[in-house]
């Protein structure tokens, strides 16, 4: 058993508390087996969906626990530092309760959650460069004013409402074998363990961070902006109080790269029908890559934090998961620099099944003879086998053709 002295009085009477609390905001979000990671390890993995919560991630549930248990003190207003979600829960949880709300957003903040934050009612404030910088400022907002600060992770009552999802997964999922966590400042992660663990020791408890930014298990971070899919949980410094919860009922931390993170993404949207962003995404993540294996006995559950995702990232998603799926190829042609030489070979390629997306011509740093211009054409297809049927059709209708990646 886990060492309790380290709970910083918080305790499953806390996390229940502010499940009491929470009642009638924060929603009861659903648990999905996936029927496609099931197939893929041979073992049941469920899918507990807190992007489907209020304000699309978990956040919500540690921000209207700390606005409760600060009474009068929230009286002149609320203040954060947040890249995005803890500043959606908050201006949420203000909205609720009555109070005004400043947000400090970093540069390079999601469009989509500063967006939401503001449609909430929340004041958004330049943050500077980072998270850190950006809790900085609150702080220093905070003195300055009398509004109270609120801290995104690093905060016993924010820890006890995010564990508020350990107590609905032990209800939901029977033979609940072990739980794959997302870990930025680590509040969902200690307070969900926290939960657990006080009820069924048995239960592994495993947390994922991203690998361009992982401190709590390398030691250090990165200086400057962390340019990753995971923005949600690339937070640079251990929390005071969670990370001693963390060392005390965690059993494992891995981290995932970002390849690994865009595959979760597509998979999770393809399969699942699951829009989930980066760092809600990672502990799918850690079981595609093999950073963790599911329980070979009992259920594994993979929380999927948060579903704030750019509108404006999903193309480039798209397109990679397409083309390393074998559905997207791009084509390079040489053809007749003469009127009617394009029409002809998108006839050819048009006839073989691609649906063409894009044509482009394409005429220097190439030895190209001076009557040839190149081409290269992007085309939609079944798999790689058509992809190669279709160069073959070309070839014997007299184009030189080949497959690129550049």
């Amino acid at each position: 058993m886990p060492n309790t002295n380290k709970n910083l009085g918080i305790d499953l009477d806390a996390i229940r508390a502010a499940r009491e609390v929470g009642r009638g905001v924060v929603e009861h979000t659903p648990v999905t087996p996936s029927a496609y990671l099931s197939e893929q390890f041979g073992v049941q993995i469920i899918l507990k969906a807190e992007n489907l919560q209020r304000t699309g991630a978990f956040k919500i549930r540690g921000a209207i626990n700390k606005l409760h248990r600060l009474g009068d003190l929230k009286k002149n207003g609320v203040v954060a530092g947040s890249a995005g979600n803890h500043a959606q829960g908050l201006a949420f949880a203000a909205r609720h309760f009555g109070v005004k709300c400043e947000i400090f957003i970093p540069v390079g903040a999601s469009i989509s959650k500063v967006s939401a934050c503001k449609s909430y009612g929340g004041i958004v404030l330049d943050g500077g460069e980072s998270i850190e910088t950006a809790v900085a400022s609150a702080k220093a907002r905070a003195l300055e004013t009398g509004m109270a600060f609120c801290h995104p992770y690093d905060d016993v009552d924010v820890v006890a409402g995010q564990g508020t999802l350990g107590l609905e997964l032990l209800e939901d999922i029977q033979d609940l074998a072990q739980v794959i966590i997302p870990l930025g400042g680590g509040g969902l992660l200690s307070g969900t363990a926290l939960a657990i663990k006080q009820q069924n020791p048995n239960v592994k408890i495993i947390g994922v961070q991203i690998s361009s930014c992982a401190p709590y298990i390398y030691g250090n971070a990165p200086t400057g902006p962390v340019p990753t899919l995971a923005d949600g949980i690339a937070v640079k410094q251990p929390g005071d109080v969670t990370r001693p919860l963390i060392e005390s009922w965690v059993d494992e931390l891995v981290d995932v790269d970002e390849d690994s993170v865009a595959d979760a993404m597509m998979i999770l949207l393809e399969r699942s029908k699951m829009y989930v962003e980066g760092g809600g995404a990672v502990g799918v993540s850690a079981l595609l890559a093999s950073r963790v294996k599911p329980a070979k006995k009992g259920k594994t559950c993979v929380v999927l934090s948060g579903g704030n995702v750019d509108m404006g990232l999903m193309p480039n998603l798209i397109r990679r998961h397409e083309t390393k799926a074998g559905r997207r190829a791009l084509l390079f042609a040489r053809v007749s620099d003469r009127p009617g030489a394009l029409a002809e070979f998108l006839k050819v390629v048009a006839k073989a099944g691609a649906n063409i997306i894009e044509v482009s011509h394409v005429r220097e740093g190439l030895n190209l003879h001076v009557r040839e211009t190149g081409l290269q054409v992007v085309i939609e297809v079944r798999g790689r086998d058509h992809t190669s049927e279709i160069i073959t059709i070309c070839k014997t209708a007299g184009f030189d053709v080949s497959e690129t990646n550049s």
